[in-house]
């Protein structure tokens, strides 16, 4: 399946895990993305972890700002039990959120990290047709 759509979104974000919660982090962590594979509205959800600088880097595949609201609405607890493993260095949104999602974006953000919104230049997006793992 390929697709075309101006208002799809991807997040980027970087997490500093805690120094002695790298194993606390790897079961939260994976507990969300398995919750969100099951009930999310994501359409990819990538989590990868550089052990050596204490670093884990999610990225998170949206349709539209409206599916990153359900998002919200659903993975509150998920969210929270990771972060108590970690904090947020930097969160990239790649995309236009409507303004809404962006405001909501840079209030949870606030002064704690980095923050950038990138808008769109050129793109797709080519799913296979089978279930992915």
């Amino acid at each position: 399946m390929t697709t075309h759509d101006d208002g799809i979104l991807l997040f980027r974000n970087t997490m500093r895990i805690t120094d002695g919660h790298l194993e606390g982090f790897r079961g939260a962590i994976a507990r969300a993305v398995e919750f969100a594979r099951q009930h999310g509205p994501q359409l990819m959800v990538q989590t990868f972890i550089d052990e050596e600088r204490m670093l884990a880097h999610s990225f998170q595949l949206f349709r539209d700002s409206d599916a990153v609201r359900a998002h919200w609405r659903l993975a509150d607890p998920h969210i929270q039990e990771v972060m108590e493993h970690c904090a947020v260095e930097r969160f990239e949104v790649f995309g236009e959120p409507d303004a809404e999602v962006a405001a909501a974006v840079r209030s949870a953000v606030g002064e704690q990290c980095s923050l950038t919104i990138s808008p769109r230049a050129a793109g797709f997006v080519r799913f296979a047709t089978g279930t992915a793992a």
